[in-house]
């Protein structure tokens, strides 16, 4: 769709304005990928399904380390309700603006880009900056770039989601799923001085792009500030 375009169009431009390193396809920060969309609310798709064609955006900060941290949130939304995603009965043809789902999470990426790029420090990892798409059609985006990696996965030793970060509720809770993957992250997080409420979820899969990475033997952690 044309707003994707746009959408991915403007984060790769900021990514180009940091310094990073495009980790697209031919040295662009623009990776393509192609699926078949379900119109079956069970999800079957059926062979004539019409195919898809999107894009992930995704960027390097190399500090010259052997191992890569992956910071990752998806960009896409649920537009004009056309996909029959939303809690709405009558969806179509009504704007749900995506603000904190997920152009929040999508300035986390941006924003720890930029800070990871500019703070003067040679960091002990390196870090994959992604913006997915087609999150909310089943994690597509993710689970292609999970399939087809621009990096070795292998070489990655976690993945940090953020989907719906922008809003916190009156208790000033945080979620944070996907802390019994590896056992640094309660200890690491509980150590961290905020003013935070912050709830512990152990699972390594669920209902965002974490999970791809999860499936992949991949230690993850989701931020999440509630519905």
């Amino acid at each position: 769709a044309e707003a994707e375009r746009k959408a991915a169009a403007y984060i790769a431009k900021q990514f180009n304005k940091i310094g990073l390193t495009p980790k697209g396809d031919n040295s662009t920060f623009l990776k393509a990928f192609t699926f078949k969309k379900s119109s079956d609310p069970h999800g079957g798709i059926s062979e004539n399904a019409p195919q898809i064609n999107s894009q992930n955006v995704a960027a390097y900060l190399d500090n010259g380390a052997e191992y890569t941290i992956v910071i990752g949130a998806h960009y896409d939304h649920l537009g004009l309700g056309l996909d029959h995603n939303s809690l709405d009965a009558n969806p179509e043809g009504k704007i749900h603006n995506g603000a904190d789902d997920n152009a929040s999470g999508t300035s986390g990426v941006i924003e720890l880009a930029r800070y990871f790029a500019k703070n003067g420090v040679k960091e002990q990892h390196n870090f994959l900056f992604l913006c997915f798409s087609g999150e909310e059609l089943g994690l597509v985006g993710s689970k292609k770039f999970t399939e087809n990696p621009s990096i070795d996965l292998n070489k990655v030793s976690f993945m940090v989601n953020m989907d719906m970060i922008g809003r916190l509720n009156e208790e000033k809770r945080i979620m944070v799923g996907g802390v019994g993957t590896a056992p640094d992250f309660v200890p690491t997080i509980n150590s961290l001085k905020n003013d935070l409420s912050v709830k512990f979820d152990s699972a390594g899969i669920g209902p965002s792009d974490h999970t791809s990475f999860y499936l992949k033997n991949i230690p993850v952690l989701f931020f999440f500030t509630g519905q």
